[in-house]
């Protein structure tokens, strides 16, 4: 995926720094409004960087979603909008489903930006950014964020190469699920024992040990990240003002807007959309270059 678009193409840093405040932003914040900007962010980004593949990630998401919104109402009763009483005589509150899809909106919005986070941010990143600071931590983390994208590939693959020798149909499904999954744990093991030896013969991790680095920090990512700093305090100080201050219970509302909450609110869709602006900029600029030729 890395060199897919402008925006993965930046330093390291600028990548790092973009991903850890959009998601820890929509962690802090429960505002309507600001969790629609951070959804519409992660959704487009993640379609632009996916291109066709982005309703698989779509179909397993949304029943999920579906069950976070759906769980909160039968637990919490709270609110002062009585919709209807369930058998056992506990109410069913219109803020107990608005905090529902809230908190699915939420979920929704970290597992988009963390899918995308890791599109773009690579194993030769993380191991660029902190290698030299705690390299073991740098390479368990690497090796985490790309687990699971990896052993969907190779269950994929298995699964294939088991359906060309003709025993995708022999036994019942689970003894098939159970086969797959033993052969896709002995070559994960199998892969991390030679990554170890690998990185070992390398000398990862000693001291005095030099690093390659194709990397380069440049004007356009000192901007950016004056940029990403700049909307990010704005955003982190505005959401905690009376401005945007927002409740669900025990009545769903919140202030009345005004500019500056709107100019909050325009600061958090200008980082979300960042990276789209970035690869916008580059299309527009290999256009003008393509028109003086």
């Amino acid at each position: 995926m890395e060199g897919r678009d402008a925006f993965s193409r930046c330093h390291p840093l600028v990548n790092f720094v973009f991903f850890t405040l959009v998601v820890v932003l929509t962690m802090l914040v429960l505002h309507p409004v600001l969790l629609a900007i951070s959804l519409a962010g992660a959704a487009a980004y993640g379609a632009y960087l996916r291109r066709g593949q982005v309703w698989r990630s779509w179909r397993t998401l949304l029943p999920v979603l579906a069950l976070t919104a759906a769980v909160n109402p039968l637990f919490s009763h709270r609110g002062v909008t009585v919709l209807a009483y369930f058998p056992s005589g506990n109410a069913l509150t219109l803020e107990s489903i608005l905090y529902g899809l809230a908190a699915a909106a939420l979920l929704c919005c970290a597992v988009l930006w963390l899918g995308c986070c890791s599109d773009v941010m690579t194993t030769d990143k993380f191991v660029y950014l902190f290698g030299r600071l705690a390299p073991v931590l740098s390479l368990l983390l690497s090796m985490t964020l790309r687990f699971v994208p990896r052993l969907r590939r190779r269950q994929r693959s298995i699964a294939a190469a088991r359906d060309d020798m003709g025993k995708a149909r022999s036994g019942s499904a689970l003894r098939r699920r159970m086969a797959e999954l033993n052969i896709l744990t002995t070559w994960s093991l199998e892969e991390a024992v030679d990554t170890a030896d690998s990185m070992r013969s390398r000398g990862y991790g000693l001291p005095g040990r030099t690093l390659f680095s194709i990397y380069r920090f440049r004007r356009r990512d000192g901007g950016l990240l004056a940029v990403m700093a700049a909307c990010g305090a704005y955003t982190a100080w505005g959401s905690r003002s009376p401005a945007l201050a927002w409740s669900f219970y025990p009545r769903t509302g919140g202030a009345a807007p005004g500019p500056y909450a709107v100019s909050v609110c325009g600061a958090y869709a200008l980082l979300c959309a960042l990276p789209l602006l970035v690869d916008l900029a580059e299309e527009l600029r290999w256009a003008a270059e393509r028109r003086r030729r």
